[in-house]
């Protein structure tokens, strides 16, 4: 099992900034680490995907998009626009030596249109995501979408919406990942939607606490993923994902307006004993 971490805790950028906080990442016991790619760098993705190969950690990314580059808007130029972004990021991504991009990539994150989606919508966004996978494949980075809660997106909120998607988007490098934060609020039952799930659907999962806070923490009833996903037999990444309120762009989008931990290190380390506790149980 790969025990990861995003970077959001601490940074939404990628650059020579992160280097101590790679470090400290590694010296506590994480085997892998996520970074957001918002607006990336790619020269400084280089810097900092030498460093986690130097120090062995198994690189996963994430990214989303808006309003301007939406791959399910009605207007193609803003759909191109998504695409064209998107395969920036995959490229930042295999500067970083990322194995998975993750995220709600397929839409832009708090539009919304009113009404349910569309037919034309899923089909426009399905055709845009099979062209970012094929360009993702060429770099050998696997895709995985995250369904969002209702809140953020109206377009694929659950597991079972999920699928479907992935089966009509019909890439090899087109895969779904699990947010616990999401789940909680969507799913009537998280152990049930992971059951619809095989090894080969899931490739990625986000431990995230219903307050987006220390995931030992909270109200989230952890047996129903545990559970499942050795049943399963999924053997890929378990990721802490975690914010605060320190950053204010972070804060805004994620609606965290107080302190919710002692300390970032605590969290970190908090959580990844965690983890191992319930996988080894």
């Amino acid at each position: 099992m790969i025990y990861s971490i995003n970077t959001l805790l601490w940074s939404d950028t990628v650059d020579e900034n992160l280097i101590p906080i790679i470090e400290q990442i590694h010296a506590v016991g994480y085997s892998g680490i996520e970074f957001p790619l918002f607006g990336p760098d790619l020269a400084k993705c280089r810097v900092i995907g030498q460093k986690a190969a130097e120090l062995g950690l198994y690189v996963t990314s994430c990214t989303c998009r808006d309003a301007h580059d939406n791959p399910a808007s009605p207007d193609k130029t803003i759909r191109q626009r998504g695409i064209d972004e998107n395969k920036r990021i995959l490229d930042c991504s295999a500067a970083l030596g990322s194995k998975k991009l993750i995220g709600p990539y397929h839409t832009g994150i708090g539009c919304f249109t009113g009404k349910p989606v569309t037919e034309d919508e899923w089909k426009w966004t399905a055709e845009s995501m099979r062209e970012i996978a094929e360009h993702a494949k060429s770099l050998g980075i696997m895709m995985a979408l995250e369904c969002v809660n209702r809140f953020e997106t109206y377009f694929i909120n659950t597991i079972e919406e999920g699928l479907r998607f992935i089966r009509t988007v019909d890439h090899p490098n087109y895969r779904l990942m699990f947010d616990t934060f999401h789940a909680n609020i969507e799913e009537k039952s998280m152990a049930k939607a992971l059951e619809l799930l095989t090894p080969e659907d899931l490739i990625h999962v986000h431990i995230s606490a219903n307050d987006r806070s220390t995931p030992c923490s909270g109200n989230i009833q952890w047996e129903q993923i545990f559970a499942p996903l050795k049943m399963m037999g999924y053997d890929e990444t378990l990721c802490v994902e975690a914010f605060g309120n320190s950053l204010p762009k972070i804060a805004a989008a994620t609606k965290i307006w107080r302190k919710m931990y002692e300390s970032e290190t605590q969290l970190m380390t908090d959580a990844l004993d965690f983890m191992k506790r319930n996988w080894a149980n």
